[in-house]
């Protein structure tokens, strides 16, 4: 068989993780098609992450991570046989958690792909003993390195296109992200905060925009409902046009939370707000413009301290 007829390489990465980190993840994925620009390469993701990355150019095939149960034999026995069919000659595990790691072992016995993430055995394995008081995006450049992987771009949404046309938004505008993991109220800003902010950007003449989705509505709810000149975007909004509503405001503020990445990806100045329960120096919103605001207590910072990192004047 001659070089030009022999099947490309296969490649897996895995990226299972939530909207923030898999943002933080676009510069590993530029790297890894740098790297392998001829192979097929396969993202195992989630659903509504293989919708957002479809329009990249990273990946070849994208699969939906089943996710069974730890008592699921058969949904075990299903995603093992999907694994090993796919006859991969390399993985990027940047998931790196127990589960992920796990699907390493699950591929045994027999030939397995040089594995690049923490699972035991792996031919690439990060082993790096500071690895978890890096940022996530230190972490991933170091552990492509030891994969051979010397150049990894910062995370970049420039491929993202969308319209916002529909939402009929005067501008100025600036977005307001007020929602956060229903099971972690710490991590929020009060609602009574983001209210008086919203009112102020009123006067200022500029549309408070409010960013979420699912449990996001009490928050934004609320907001919008002492706001009348907010507009609720609330579970309208695709992460592509999350991106393209980035590009167009002027601002944007909002807690510790996947669509706050988005944003300070997609080059909007952004002051992202941290408490005592996320460490910024681990994973911090990333882009040209970020301000990070932190205290112990969220509800101990001031509307007027965050007025005044918008910049806006």
């Amino acid at each position: 068989m001659t070089e030009d007829a022999r099947e490309p390489e296969r490649i897996l990465v895995i990226k299972l993780g939530a909207l923030g980190d898999v943002v933080q993840a676009t510069g590993p994925f530029a790297a890894i098609r740098a790297h392998h620009p001829t192979a097929h390469i396969t993202l195992l993701t989630a659903p509504a992450i293989r919708d957002f990355l479809d329009a990249s150019s990273w990946f070849d095939e994208m699969w939906v991570d089943s996710r069974p149960s730890w008592r699921d034999l058969r949904g075990w026995l299903a995603l093992r046989r999907r694994l090993r069919r796919g006859r991969f000659d390399r993985a990027y595990d940047l998931q790196t958690s127990d589960r992920s790691s796990l699907y390493y072992h699950l591929m045994a016995p027999g030939r397995r792909p040089e594995w690049s993430g923490i699972a035991r055995g792996a031919k690439l394995r990060h082993r790096n003993p500071n690895r978890d008081n890096m940022h996530t995006i230190d972490r991933q450049s170091d552990q492509l390195a030891v994969a051979g992987i010397a150049e990894v771009p910062p995370p970049s949404l420039d491929w993202v296109a969308a319209e916002t046309a529909r939402y009929g938004i005067l501008e100025p505008y600036v977005l307001l992200v007020p929602g956060g993991s229903a099971h972690r109220p710490e991590k929020r800003w009060p609602v009574g905060s983001f209210t008086e902010l919203a009112r102020r950007l009123a006067v200022r003449g500029m549309t408070p925009v409010l960013i979420g989705a699912g449990a996001d509505v009490h928050a934004t709810g609320t907001v919008a409902s002492f706001c009348p000149e907010a507009l609720d975007l609330t579970s309208d909004t695709s992460f592509a046009e999350i991106v393209a509503l980035a590009r167009g405001a002027a601002s944007a503020v909002g807690n510790d939370t996947g669509p706050m990445h988005v944003i300070a990806t997609a080059g909007c100045p952004s002051v992202a707000l941290y408490s005592f329960a996320s460490d910024p120096a681990l994973c911090a919103q990333k882009g040209p413009d970020v301000t990070i605001l932190q205290r112990d207590m969220l509800s101990d910072l001031s509307v007027d301290e965050v007025e005044a990192a918008l910049k806006l004047d």
